[in-house]
């Protein structure tokens, strides 16, 4: 039974959000505050945490800090609930190393299948595989590292999934929906923007390689070789 720790000062919605994910099949924790959630964790370790970004005392983007600065708690799924939409709200907690969002109002439905997702692609037992290498990009999937012309660079799990998945498609594209499906777990009918975020973040960290990354208007993402001609 997988444990979800909620944190949400909306204890309507938290409310309702623990009778569902409870109905679901998982173990459930309330907090209403920032300070709560993480002693919260700290007694017990959660498989997910669901965070809302507007909190009383700790921000949500501060929880997640503190998350991921904590060796016990640093690989735990994070999952953002915010009522703001702007893409330097969700920005900032991917920075800190949020896993995915979820934009208030939504469906409660909708978001015990993600989590369900989320928890079901990070089960999947991970093989040995040679590392990945193209031109000044080296990844390494069985050590769980990155490193660009040389240093290493850290990715989120998320990121780290995206791009293993476009590097071993070398010079094909992605779909939005694909990798939804492919990286997210997710249904290709559901919001696709968080993609582009993720994009625009991982590109960042390519550095002088970011036009390694390449944006194909109007339908996805690819990786391409610096040799081709």
């Amino acid at each position: 039974m997988s444990h979800v720790l909620i944190v949400d000062d909306e204890r309507d919605l938290a409310e309702l959000i623990d009778f569902n994910l409870r109905g679901a099949g998982f173990s459930t924790h309330l907090a209403f505050t920032g300070e709560a959630a993480l002693q919260a964790a700290r007694e017990q370790s959660p498989d997910v945490v669901l965070l809302d970004l507007m909190l009383p005392d700790l921000s949500g983007i501060e929880v997640c800090r503190h998350l991921r600065a904590n060796s016990r708690l640093r690989d735990v799924l994070i999952v953002m609930l915010t009522a703001r939409s702007e893409e330097a709200d969700r920005i900032r907690g991917f920075e800190v190393g949020a896993d995915d969002y979820v934009v208030k109002p939504f469906s409660v439905r909708e978001l015990v299948l993600r989590l369900k997702a989320i928890l079901r692609r990070a089960a999947t037992p991970q093989q040995t595989t040679p590392p990945l290498a193209l031109g000044p990009l080296r990844l390494d999937v069985t050590a769980h590292r990155f490193y660009v012309e040389g240093q290493e660079t850290t990715l989120t799990a998320l990121e780290f999934r995206l791009m293993e998945h476009l590097m071993a498609r070398l010079g094909r594209v992605q779909t939005r929906e694909q990798l939804l499906e492919e990286v997210w777990g997710l249904s290709s009918s559901l919001e696709t923007r968080t993609i582009d975020t993720h994009v625009m973040r991982l590109r960042d960290k390519l550095g002088n390689a970011r036009a390694l990354l390449e944006t194909v208007r109007g339908v996805g993402y690819r990786i391409v070789d610096p040799t081709a001609g």
